[in-house]
């Protein structure tokens, strides 16, 4: 046997995997990529994540830029805007709003506006969202995407990943796949939210937020891509499974945020921005500038129904 051949089944049986990622694809297959005219866009890497320049989000959007930036987020997944330090809490909002209605979190702290949620980080709060996951899959309609914008960052550190969920799921093995085919998985705020909550609290939230069943792979409403829709932070269990086999199955189905290969990674920097399409990726926000100081705001914009 071929030494490279040789190690290629030494890994294989070891669940790992060496050599190309072939196949991977941006865009629904058949579907092929179009120039952009009112924008610069420079793809970050040949699967996920843009960079858009050429634009100054403080400004009014014109029709034909919205509809390049609606077309670059569903080729790209998501945009990295920079030197936005223009921009305010509230034509954060409004930027944010030009996708649809916006959330108001109730677990989360506000900033100056009710939609903005604030991310203040530091010696006396550490940052704990280092675990790949989308935003309130909890809800009956989780968020249809994110708009993320750096306030203060320190010099290094506290970069954000995120991971192209449609490519996670289409490099699963086949009986993976065949097993997850039209199962059911439970979201719940409980595990991060419900922590320092005391018991009649977290009933009544309990109550008012109820956990919700979404697919294990959902349709991407305007792609038609197939994407692994549970996460290591809200999903409780696959419906249908015995508890040892559910958590054998989501482990297999979290590791596939891990791979490099479908992801990018963002430095941050005042005035930076990340708008990202939270059905279409998971990301994972690098908690290693502990005890230096972090301050983001996000908005999130309402979405649909998985299915």
């Amino acid at each position: 046997m071929a030494p490279y051949a040789t190690l290629q089944a030494l890994l294989t049986g070891r669940e790992l995997h060496a050599g190309p990622r072939r196949g991977l694809r941006r865009l629904p297959e058949g579907e092929e990529s179009h120039p952009y005219e009112f924008i610069t866009v420079a793809p970050c890497t040949r699967l996920i994540g843009a960079e858009i320049s050429d634009i100054d989000l403080s400004e009014p959007i014109t029709p034909e830029v919205f509809a390049e930036l609606d077309r670059a987020l569903l080729e790209f997944k998501v945009l990295f805007f920079r030197d936005q330090n223009r921009l305010t809490g509230a034509g954060h909002r409004d930027f944010a709003g030009m996708w649809g209605e916006l959330e108001i979190h109730p677990f989360l702290p506000q900033g100056d506006v009710p939609e903005i949620v604030r991310f203040e980080k530091g010696a006396e709060n550490a940052g704990v969202e280092n675990v790949w996951h989308a935003d309130v899959t909890w809800r009956e309609q989780p968020a249809l995407g994110s708009v993320l914008r750096a306030l203060d960052v320190p010099e290094a550190g506290g970069d954000t990943c995120f991971a192209d969920m449609a490519a996670a799921y289409d490099f699963l093995p086949e009986q993976v796949k065949a097993r997850i085919e039209g199962r059911v998985a439970v979201h719940d705020f409980t595990l991060p939210f419900g922590l320092g909550m005391d018991a009649d609290k977290l009933r009544e939230m309990q109550e008012k937020y109820p956990a919700v069943e979404h697919p294990v792979v959902r349709i991407h409403p305007r792609t038609g891509r197939r994407t692994l829709f549970v996460n290591a932070i809200f999903t409780t269990h696959i419906v249908g499974l015995d508890d040892d086999e559910s958590e054998e199955l989501l482990k297999v189905l979290f590791r596939q945020a891990a791979v490099p290969e479908f992801q990018v990674r963002f430095k941050w920097s005042a005035g930076s921005i990340a708008f990202w399409d939270n059905r279409a990726v998971q990301h994972y926000a690098v908690s290693d500038y502990f005890p230096l100081r972090r301050v983001m705001e996000r908005a999130a914009i309402l979405g649909d129904r998985p299915r």
